[in-house]
Parts: structure tokens; C-alpha cells; sequence
């Protein structure tokens, strides 16, 4: 798969991660904030369970061997969905996904000058740096109101 297409696959992925958090609030208004949390990740359990029995290739005898770190993808995960359902009824869902995705460049920037989790990465230098300083501009206008 070419790097356009994993780019294009990802630029999808952010549209759903932008449709994710009104979805959620609209339900926790029906059944509550942690209610529609749970919910979602029920649902997403599910579909990923039938997912993993079709076309599953891994091992999950395997999560022995992982340190205890590297299973707290889902608690990230649950945190997010939350703060995303707290959030977006009272700031929008622009205002919120500014924040998100500024703060996801500026820590995957991090990320990427100190090469963490064994990934390689790549230095913070001045052109990266003014990106990401320009996208939280945007995002300081975007939040505005």
C-alpha cells in the first residue's frame, strides 16, 4: 500500500473521529456520559470480535509477553471518548477537534524528536515547529467565539 493511500486512509479516519464524539454525546443526552462510553466501546468490542474471527492474524496468547504499559491503549482510549462526550455538547464539536488535533501534533512531534516507543522519528526542526505552531493558531481561531 503506497503512502498516499495510508494518507488517504488516515484523512477517513479523521472524519470519523470527528463524527465520534457528537454521536456519543447525542446518546449520553438518552443514557449518560460513562453509559455512552461504555456503550461505544461495547459496540466496538463486538465489531472488532468479528473482525478478529474473520480476518485476525496475531496471537492474543501473546498479550503475556507485554509489558504493562502497552496495555493501556484502552484506557486512553476510554479517557478520550469520555472527555470527548463531556466536551463537545459544551464547547462543539470544531472547537473540540481543534483542540484534539492540535494537541495530538504538538505530542506526536514530541514523539517523533525523542524517537519513544522505539519508533523512529524524526528531529523537531524549524519548519516542523512552525506547523505546528501555526495549527494551534488555527486552532486559538477556531475555538473563538
Amino acid at each position: 500500500m503506497s503512502n498516499l493511500h495510508l494518507f488517504l486512509l488516515m484523512m477517513c479516519g479523521g472524519a470519523v473521529l470527528a463524527l465520534q464524539p457528537s454521536i456519543n454525546a447525542r446518546l449520553a443526552q438518552k443514557v449518560g456520559i460513562i453509559e455512552s462510553s461504555f456503550i461505544s466501546f461495547a459496540v466496538g468490542t463486538l465489531v472488532l470480535a468479528v473482525a478478529l474471527s474473520f480476518w485476525g492474524r496475531g496471537s492474543l496468547r501473546a498479550i503475556s509477553g507485554a509489558a504493562w504499559w502497552e496495555l493501556t491503549g484502552g484506557l486512553l482510549g476510554a479517557a478520550f471518548v469520555t472527555l470527548t462526550i463531556l466536551v463537545v455538547p459544551r464547547i462543539g464539536t470544531a472547537a473540540a477537534m481543534a483542540a484534539i488535533i492540535a494537541s495530538q501534533l504538538i505530542t506526536g512531534l514530541l514523539m517523533d524528536h525523542l524517537g519513544l516507543f522505539g519508533f523512529q522519528g524524526a528531529p523537531l526542526d524549524g519548519k516542523r515547529l512552525a506547523g505546528a505552531l501555526l495549527l494551534m493558531a488555527g486552532a486559538a481561531l477556531v475555538f473563538r467565539r
